[in-house]
């Protein structure tokens, strides 16, 4: 198991190759970065709204504002690195074209030599998605067309697709990425639907987390729908998504790793130039699994 962290680059945060490289030479082998475009000011927040405000951590719909543009920022990390894989937790492709996202997806795995992990989601906050021209009502099966028609630009020569959402017809996108067939499509979230979309066309899964048990109750859904679609679970990338402050224990890790899980994702509370001092606070958790 890889224990990888998570920076909140954007407005407000240091430079993210100098977080990069710390996390390369300490021996973290993933950095992961959010993924949201722009905040409408004027929303509706939902009643019994699971995102709210938090004295530690303020208001997740403030946090939206300020994230720098995923694909770029990975490109910068990957850039001053040579092992360290790079990833999104998670990117919301229906705030995006599909072929524009296929086009700067391939790109970066071709950059960084094949260390791109695509972590993908349906979203959350819907005035965002309308901004940008999303099905908010249908976002599962708008993200599942979008995967798909990703996936034929990415492997096919001359890429047709048809679908609800993105129709095209002998397209060539170039250059095709480094990992083949594709960088591997985890799949966030824990929803009733999300176990069958897993096992229908992702290459992993991603639950958000507060602990390792919260993680093995998760995963049991994960489990039956392997046994359903006949996959096998070994095969698939697990990646826990631990909430700030969460599974920064080596019990707690080591309890992940015996669950399976591949990366652990540990979330740097600091932006600023105390985030390299936390990357070194957090250095034994690694030897300590190595």
């Amino acid at each position: 198991m890889k224990i990888g962290l998570m920076f909140m680059a954007g407005h407000g945060a240091i430079d993210i190759a100098p977080v990069a490289r710390a996390a390369e030479e300490r021996g973290f082998g993933s950095l992961w970065v959010q993924d949201h475009v722009a905040s409408p000011i004027d929303f509706d927040r939902p009643a019994g709204d699971q995102y709210e405000e938090t004295p530690e951590d303020g208001d997740p719909y403030d946090q939206i504002s300020v994230f720098a543009s995923a694909m770029v920022t990975l490109a910068r990390a990957a850039a001053v690195t040579e092992r360290l894989k790079v990833g999104t937790a998670i990117c919301l492709p229906n705030l995006r074209n599909a072929i524009c996202l296929a086009h700067d997806v391939a790109t970066l795995d071709r950059d960084s030599g094949g260390r791109f992990l695509f972590g993908v989601g349906g979203g959350w906050f819907r005035e965002e998605m309308e901004l940008l021209g999303g099905d908010y009502e249908r976002r599962g099966r708008q993200l599942a067309d979008s995967v798909a028609a990703m996936k034929a630009l990415w492997t096919q020569d001359e890429a047709s697709h048809e679908g609800p959402y993105y129709n095209f017809s002998r397209v060539r996108l170039l250059p095709k990425p480094n990992q083949k067939p594709h960088p591997p499509i985890i799949l966030g979230g824990e929803s009733p639907r999300i176990y069958d979309r897993v096992m229908r066309w992702a290459d992993g899964w991603m639950p958000t987390i507060a602990s390792a048990a919260e993680y093995r109750e998760k995963q049991a859904p994960l489990l039956e729908a392997a046994k359903r679609h006949g996959r096998d679970v070994s095969e698939l990338i697990q990646v826990s998504y631990g909430v700030p402050r969460a599974t920064r224990d080596v019990k707690e890790l080591e309890t992940l790793r015996e669950l399976g899980v591949d990366h652990a994702i540990i979330s740097l509370i600091a932006v600023n130039e105390d985030a390299l001092r936390e990357i070194d606070e957090l250095e034994p958790l690694v030897r300590a699994l190595a």
